[in-house]
């Protein structure tokens, strides 16, 4: 039994070693993606802080008067010295001075640090010509790989006697018995942080799966988020009042911050605004207006949900360690790069043994 599992070990880490190894690096890269982008073309990403920025109206009239598109996304950032990004009907985004209202670049999201490394890392760059990314499951089958892997090597470690003598390090070994440590040790005591990181990220594409295993651990069933609502359309024809609509948000949800504006599709659309109440780990609250009269038309309080939920909207912060401080994130870098060398030790053990019996 022990030696069919150690070959069943080894044998997902030859097939999937090559695929875990790209998710365990880009999702290191991912990070500190954006702080790399910040500091590398400043120009493009930051701004001089000022008192305060311009309006929501005047920010967006001027990105459309400037680039003759239409605004569908608006994303401002909390920091004062970090221009906010902007999403164009063509798919193309911009960054914006928000004091000013001047463009400061053009681009293609996929094109940056950030967005080329997140698309390898979730879907591995491959999309369809239907805009499909069928490689989304092999990502997260390889995901799964690594958590029965994580599982399997625990039994291993677990199921002889003398366990806890091997939970020891020692730096002035050979090196083939120093990584053999390093391998058990750090597989045992970073089982867990691991395991639920793959997990939750298996969550963004199996959601229904991860959302039942979520429910079924906390006894609780995970709220759907309301409908958009959709207006009268005897307002056609008029201008967006997106100033008012905004301060109409901030007086439902006096204590939130603004993550997202969702401009409507058509005249009946109402406009989503997206907001991070106080007891969220992230956005998750809703504030539907009417664009032309800024009447709130449907809220979503997600701070209020049960447990289920706010486990749920957790894994997108858990994922990325953006949680609790800078701390946390480097513990997180280092979680994040724990599968490269996992697989690559153990592929090294196997070549090691492959080579004493010839």
């Amino acid at each position: 039994m022990k030696l069919w599992l150690r070959r069943a070990h080894l044998v997902m880490a030859l097939v999937a070693g090559a695929f875990i190894i790209c998710l365990s690096v880009t999702g290191a890269l991912l990070i500190y993606a954006k702080d790399i982008q910040y500091l590398t073309q400043p120009q493009l990403w930051r701004v001089e802080p000022q008192s305060e920025p311009l309006g929501v109206e005047q920010i967006v009239n001027s990105v459309e008067s400037t680039t003759a598109e239409r605004v569908s996304l608006f994303m401002p950032e909390q920091q004062p010295d970090l221009a906010w990004q902007l999403k164009l009907s063509s798919g193309d985004y911009v960054s914006v001075n928000p004091y000013s209202g001047k463009v400061l670049h053009r681009y293609e999201y996929y094109s940056t640090l950030y967005g080329f490394t997140m698309a390898l890392h979730r879907w591995l760059l491959f999309e369809g010509a239907d805009n499909k990314k069928p490689l989304r499951d092999w990502v997260s089958i390889c995901a799964l790989v690594l958590i029965i892997e994580l599982v399997l090597g625990f039994y291993l470690w677990v199921k002889p006697k003398n366990r806890l003598k091997r939970l020891v390090i020692k730096p002035k070994a050979k090196l083939r018995i120093l990584l053999y440590q390093l391998h058990t040790v750090l597989g045992v005591y970073l089982l867990l942080p691991i395991l639920l990181i793959a997990f939750s990220g298996m969550a963004f594409n199996w959601q229904p799966q991860t959302k039942a295993v979520v429910e079924w651990l906390s006894f609780d069933e995970v709220e759907v988020r309301p409908k958009p609502p959709t207006i009268a359309v005897n307002f056609h024809g008029l201008p967006y009042d997106l100033n008012s609509a905004t301060k109409r948000v901030k007086s439902t949800f006096p204590d939130s911050q603004l993550f997202r504006i969702y401009m409507p599709d058509k005249a009946s659309d109402s406009v989503a605004f997206r907001v991070q109440n106080p007891g969220e780990s992230h956005a998750y609250s809703w504030v539907w207006v009417n664009p032309y009269n800024s009447e709130v038309v449907a809220q979503y309080d997600a701070s209020k949900a049960g447990v289920a939920t706010q486990v749920w909207n957790f894994k997108y912060k858990f994922h990325i360690g953006d949680f609790a401080g800078p701390i946390v994130q480097f513990f997180w870098l280092m979680l994040a790069l724990a599968p490269t060398f996992f697989t690559v030790s153990g592929l090294y053990f196997w070549l090691q043994r492959h080579r004493r019996k010839r």
